[in-house]
């Protein structure tokens, strides 16, 4: 085959064109000149032909056969001449030795050429450059300007826009122009591009390239080489006749149509066109591609005007298409597969035959398994890939037969990258040498299938020239490694045989720990700090505050270049390749633990920490790994402080102890006070002790008034009152004192206090009394038992009752009914925040909730005493014509709820409330109810009982006048036992009664869902006109009831002290009696108050919400409350009936009264609703409203309601969508910088200033810079005003905020400064007044009169200057 070949070249060499290919400068009589060139010379000279390709390739294959036949026959003379011994193969060999072989060379910088097309796989994405690893162990870099013209031209327009007008629009733009993409969006590690060298450097030459400087060693090299990825660049040469199906190109996306991407192909008159369809086969996402976007992409079909051609962008479908034929060699472009033909064999490689005219060779860094003639034979046909082309005549490529390259994918261990599978700092006991090359360095098998390559300069500490096979590293040999890199592209791991790099404690950043002490030399020391190398590349730096305990005013003196320092590790930042140290000897010598994460921050712990800043009111310190904690100005000493800054100044080491945390602020509260070594005593957690606990302690110390304990096993600090101990033993505290002693050991004490910020508790001696049924150790749910008595505090009412909490797991209720025996004398609903005990009725163990009584008939059951209210635990215990006594639970708008037992409520209807209302049909309800309030203490007698429902009735002609004087009102209900639940009464007009905070519907039961009662519908409001108002004055509730002012048809009138106190029937003849204009009279007044009481009452049910809307339609507020109040009710689905509705009434107008009803629904539905319903109302507030405020106020809805992930989701979703707004992007960073997450905040800038219009860079720079300022770090803030004012110095405004900020940091020097500088500008009169009285207000505040005075003469100055000018 290799003669074959060469007969090929030989008979085209007589013919020779116009213009042919430039040599490497070395003359060739065998140059390769064809047919196949760009453009057709009409009048060829010098040997030239103007065949057409087709009759070029008929003429080579008829000398191809001649040649053949040539071959033949000196074969066969050959074989008589020679042994007939002599095998095939040799004669073979022979051939081979007679051909000259083509050299097979490896690619450095010294081959590379400004032209050269090579296909590269991209290992890092730096901001402005694309680091891409090559053939041969060789970096380049692509800068961002040379990706795509059309990313390019976005960068110019970006750059070039108008400056920046107004800062005061906001700019409402709800279609943003498309963005500029990062580096990050259009790439992403691993991937192949093809490049173009557009630049060599020298070695130590002057660095041309974007990329910033780096110890890293894969950038360092990278810079050497530059490459270009324009489409244009890389596809020139190509012509329209190989653009056919099946063809490879690398083109960018020009624009973006209706139905699909127009791609740019670099070549003139032709344009490619890629479907949405076919666009998302390239990836698993759903976003689109961006203008200017790279993207590999194989033809399917040439339109017929061959102007457009459609491709596709699968990548199975361009890895494995594969080229059979060209027109052109400038065709075949690097990353193409094509048929190859092995021509030859040596020990460096193969030689191929490509496309049946090209040849190519492949190296052994490029082939699958090492060169044999078992492996590899000649005549072969094998597919290879192209990785680039060398500037040589004939024209001659490079390939690869790896299968990573051949698959277009990273090299991978099993499922491991090479880098997860062999870490930068591994090292490798013993690595096999497989070949030496001896100008470049070995060839080592680490592990089957696993290839690594040790540099020459990495074999030896000393310096090798060269290798040699009969020296130390000679085949087959093992050595000891460290891996220090990788080469991606040639899938080989980057080694070193130097015992330094192995025996170095740290190779990269990644390998420093945190807290870690380590030695270096110092390496230089600046203004800035004083630089440390550690080992090798790795450097630190100690910046001045932490040189050493105390402030050095000559850090040069005790700093000398080249001398040894003991440092301790104090920050670890792997993606600013930074390490901080601290050379203070408080924290060197350090023996508390280190606390470097959030989750080292226990409570209790006691370490150091480091001032670094002061407020007024607390002080900011500083752990390891810049996890910082606040210390208020208490926690600062045990001795009052006026001035913080006197006391702590920055820089300076103290002890601290953790007292607090606040996961979810990322928020740790620190003591100095508490951690300070006069203090003794080691404050243990008292988190584990729980008010009510019995526990024990040993006494540490006995002072005048209480003893100080030690609590077993918990160590914590208690106190306990000397007299309280003293009565407990039946002795006086001075025969107390006299018996007890440190050390003794007190037993049965009842935790009664906790002082969490000083750590300790107070106890008490249990009582005796309690001892038969008190708690015995820890109460939880499945020790106590019923009969038990318990201690707690209240802390809400509830309609069923009052919540009491006994420890931090376990509460309990308490029912009205179960307060007292005599409801006359008991409360039933005991003040918030008082402490109770009670005793254990019945326990709930799925919701860890106990049922407690007060009664003393319960607590102390053996002794007697009168039970006045009995206690009701069944329907079954209620029996017609009976009086019972009960608590009013709820006031609705036809009747009563009375609550008459633990689970049994009960209703009153309004006609059973008074005689008068059953034969009056025109009394006004409403009027007649503002009597009674909820848990009032009423009387009343059983009507009924049936089917778990009973009947009272509050009627006076009910009850004897000896009932009266007991003072209690009678009433009427239809009770529900266990659980029926309050149904739906009269079409719909009386709902449920709601249910309590703790989730208990008032029944447990839910055999009835309505309630069958007699109401005369047409008898729910009533007109005041027939009715004798006043003949209802004797049944009125008297103060003993609680119902005080009695009841009245108008609330405005209070209740005379002349009025009776009890019914009398004298009383209702009486009042029968008088004249019917009096009762007219009456009735009008009665009308005009309720009128005027319409505009100060509250609302209180549905019928005066609908009231109150008639009046005022369009008030949000309105509708907001009778959401709320519907809420209240757990009517969810009426609340926001509510709120469509209000959404329909209110004026279309009222905007910003339609935008409140919106956000009130957007809250409901986030508490109450689910995703999908939240989802659905936020698009349709979206559609209603001003889009841009529904979507922050949803944002704000979810950061205040702590789903932190769908926040941050929906502020994407914000940003992505107007991100032309500055106030979106400056919102989305308060959001991250209020949750502490400080990288993602400062991310936002820059892509902010990639969407926003240049006219609102500024004030968002100017935002950010503020919000460093408040919540982030001020230095930071500081840079970005520097950076604004630098480039903008007569933008007073920004010089105004800019003062603003730093005088919020109280430094005064800092803004004296700052005036200077605004002072050295040219501004006129009335600017400078302004900054002057500025100037004079801020050192009358935080200044001193020295400062003032020297204000005023600048003054005086600057004004004389300014007359002279």
């Amino acid at each position: 085959m290799v003669a074959q070949k060469r007969t090929l070249e030989d008979s085209s060499s007589s013919h020779k064109f116009k213009k042919t290919r430039i040599s490497d400068g070395q003359p060739s009589n065998n140059s390769f000149s064809t047919g196949l060139v760009a453009e057709e010379v009409d009048f060829p000279r010098g040997g030239g032909s103007s065949f057409t390709p087709v009759e070029v390739k008929a003429i080579r294959a008829e000398a191809v056969k001649e040649a053949n036949e040539e071959l033949f026959v000196e074969g066969e003379s050959q074989q008589k001449a020679t042994k007939k011994k002599k095998r095939k193969s040799e004669v073979q060999k022979l051939v081979e030795d007679k051909n000259d072989k083509i050299r097979i060379e490896h690619l450095n910088y010294k081959r590379m050429n400004i032209g050269m097309k090579i296909l590269g796989q991209v290992v890092s994405i730096q901001p402005l450059a694309l680091i891409v690893s090559l053939p041969n162990q060789l970096f380049a870099h692509v800068p961002l300007t040379n990706i795509s013209t059309q990313l390019t031209a976005l960068l110019e327009g970006a750059e070039e826009s108008a400056e920046e007008l107004s800062e005061d629009e906001e700019g409402d733009e709800r279609i943003s122009e498309p963005r500029i993409p990062t580096l990050s969006d259009l790439f992403h590690e691993g991937q192949y591009v093809r490049g173009v060298v557009t630049a060599v450097y020298a070695q130590g030459s002057t660095d041309h390239s974007v990329i910033a400087k780096s110890r890293d060693e894969m950038v360092k090299s990278s810079r050497r080489v530059e490459l270009s990825l324009y489409p244009e660049r890389i596809n020139a040469g190509i012509q329209k006749a190989d653009l056919k199906a099946g063809f490879t190109l690398s083109t960018a996306v020009k624009s973006i149509e209706d139905h699909g991407y127009i791609l740019d192909l670099g070549l003139p008159d032709v344009s490619g066109f890629l479907t949405f369809k076919d666009a998302e086969q390239r990836s698993s996402t759903d976003e689109r591609l961006h203008l200017g976007q790279l993207l590999d992409v194989t033809i399917t079909k040439m339109s017929n005007n061959g102007r457009i051609c459609n491709v596709v962008a699968d990548r199975s479908i361009f890895t494995s298409s594969c080229l059979s034929e060209v027109t052109n060699a400038s065709s075949v472009l690097p990353g193409t597969l094509v048929q190859s033909l092995i021509t030859a064999i040596s020990s460096s490689g193969l030689n191929l035959q490509i496309l049946g005219f090209f040849d190519g060779t492949v190296d052994q860094f490029h082939l699958p398994h090492p060169v044999s003639e078992k492996a590899y034979k000649v005549g072969k046909k094998i597919k290879a890939r192209v990785l680039y082309n060398y500037s040589s005549s004939p024209p001659r490529f490079a390939l690869a037969l790896a299968e990573h390259i051949l698959a277009l994918k990273p090299r991978r261990e099993g499922e491991l990258t090479l880098r997860e599978a062999f870490p930068i700092g591994r090292i490798l006991d013993g690595v096999k040498v497989t070949r030496l090359e001896a100008e470049r360095g070995i060839v080592v098998e680490v592990q089957p299938e696993t290839k690594g390559f040790v540099h020459i300069s990495h074999v030896s500490e000393e310096h090798v020239p060269s290798l040699s096979s009969s020296g130390p590293w000679k085949i087959d040999t093992l050595h000891r490694a460290r891996v220090i890199g990788y080469f991606p592209f040639d899938g080989l791991l980057q080694l070193s045989f130097k015992p330094s790099i192995i025996e170095s404690k740290f190779l990269q950043i990644a390998d420093v720990e945190v807290g870690e002490v380590v030695k270096g030399t110092i390496k230089k020391l600046t203004e800035t700090g004083l630089f440390v190398t550690l080992s090798g590349s790795i450097d630190g730096v100690v910046w001045p505050n932490h040189y050493a305990d105390i402030t050095l005013k000559h850090p040069s003196k005790r700093f000398k270049i080249g001398a040894s320092i003991k440092c301790r590790v104090l920050v670890v930042d792997t993606e600013r390749n930074r390490i901080s140290l601290t050379a203070k000897k408080t924290l060197l010598e350090s023996t508390l633990p280190q606390i470097s994460t959030f989750e080292d921050a226990k409570v209790g712990v006691i370490t150091h920490a480091v001032v670094f800043k002061i407020r007024e009111k607390h002080l900011l310190v500083e752990f390891f790994n810049n996890l910082k904690a606040i210390v208020p100005i208490k926690e600062a000493s045990e001795t009052p402080i006026n001035k913080l800054a006197d006391a702590f100044p920055v820089g300076r080491v103290v002890r601290v102890r953790i007292i607090g945390t606040e996961p979810e602020h990322s928020r740790i509260i620190a003591s100095i006070r508490q951690a300070s070594v006069n203090s003794q005593t080691v404050m243990a957690d008292i988190s584990t002790v729980e008010i009510g606990n019995i526990v024990q302690g040993t006494v540490s110390e006995i002072h005048k008034d209480n003893a100080v304990l030690s609590l077993q096993p918990t160590q914590v600090r208690a106190l306990i009152s000397l007299k309280n101990l003293a009565n407990f033993r039946s002795l006086s505290v001075t025969q107390l004192c006299a018996s007890l002693k440190t050390g003794d050991l007190l037993e049965d004490l009842v935790v009664v206090t906790r002082n969490t910020e000083k750590g300790f508790v107070i106890v008490a001696s249990k009582p005796k009394a309690k001892e038969a049924r008190g708690l015995k150790g820890p109460l939880s749910i499945d020790t106590v038992v019923v009969g038990q008595l318990v201690g707690g505090r209240v802390t809400l009412h509830t309609r069923n009752g009052t919540l009491i909490k006994l420890n931090s797991h376990i509460g309990g209720i308490l029912h009205p009914t179960d307060t007292c025996d005599d409801y006359e004398s008991g409360v039933p609903f005991p003040p918030i925040d008082t402490l109770i005990k009670a005793v254990v009725i019945g326990i709930d163990q799925s919701r860890k909730q106990l049922s407690l009584s007060t009664r003393h008939s319960k607590m102390y059951p053996d002794q007697v005493k009168p039970i006045v209210d009995r206690e009701i635990c069944d329907i079954s215990d209620l029996h017609p014509g009976e009086m019972v006594r009960g608590f009013i639970k709820s006031v609705a708008e036809h009747g009563l709820f009375v609550t008459v037992g633990r689970g049994i409520d009960a209703r009153v209807q309004i006609r059973e409330l008074f005689d008068e209302l059953s034969d009056n049909k025109d009394a006004d309800v409403a009027v007649a109810l503002q009597g009674f309030r909820e848990g009032d203490c009423v009387k009343a007698v059983i009507q009924k009982v049936e089917k778990n429902k009973i009947s009272l009735s509050l009627k006076p002609s009910n009850f004897v006048e000896e009932d009266f004087d007991d003072h209690d009102l009678p009433m009427d209900a239809d009770v529900s036992r266990d659980g029926d639940t309050l149904g739906v009464i009269d079409n719909g007009v009386f709902q449920d009664a709601q249910r309590d905070d703790t989730g208990e519907s008032s029944s447990e039961d839910d055999n009835d869902d309505t309630m069958d009662i007699d109401i005369n519908p047409d008898a729910q409001v009533f007109k005041p006109a027939d009715s004798k108002q006043p003949d209802l004055a004797p049944t009125l509730p008297v103060p003993s009831l609680k119902l005080t002012g009695g009841f009245q048809w108008s609330s405005t009138q209070p209740r005379t002290e002349n009025e009776p106190d009890s019914g009398s029937s004298t009383d209702e003849s009486d009042i029968e009696a008088s004249s019917g204009k009096k009762k007219r009279r009456k009735r009008k007044e009665i009308e005009y108050d309720l009128t005027g009481d319409m505009h100060t009452k509250t609302p209180e049910s549905n019928a005066d919400f609908e009231r109150f809307l008639l009046g005022s339609p369009n008030s949000s507020f309105l509708w907001i409350q009778y959401m709320s109040f519907q809420l209240q009710l757990s009517e969810i689905d009426k609340a926001r009936e509510i709120a469509r509705r209000a959404i329909q009434t209110i004026s279309f107008r009222e905007e910003s009264e339609r935008l409140n009803v919106w956000i009130a629904l957007l809250n409901l539905e986030n508490v109450y609703g689910t995703d999908e319903t939240l989802e659905n109302t936020f698009k349709d507030a979206a559609k209603s409203n001003d889009s841009k405020t529904v979507h922050l106020r949803l944002a704000s809805i979810l950061d205040e309601a702590g789903k932190l992930e769908k926040a941050e989701a929906q502020f994407k979703r914000t940003c992505k969508k107007f991100g032309r707004s500055s106030k979106v992007w400056t919102l989305f960073g308060e959001y991250y910088l209020r949750r502490g997450n400080l990288e993602e905040a400062r991310k936002l800038l820059p892509r902010s200033l990639q969407s926003l219009d240049q006219r609102k860079h500024l004030k968002t720079i100017s935002k950010f810079a503020q919000l460093e300022y408040k919540q982030g770090e001020p230095e930071r803030g500081k840079t970005l005003f520097e950076g604004i004012i630098e480039s903008h110095p007569k933008r007073w405004d920004l010089w105004a905020v800019y003062i603003d900020m730093e005088a919020g940091q109280g430094d005064i020097q800092s803004l004296r400064n700052l005036f200077d500088r605004v002072f050295a500008l040219k501004m006129t009169s009335h600017k400078a007044k302004a900054f002057f009285k500025k100037w004079l207000e801020l050192e009358r505040k935080i200044g001193d009169e020295d400062g003032a005075q020297n204000v005023k003469q600048k003054a005086i100055e600057w004004t004389q200057r300014a007359n002279a000018s």
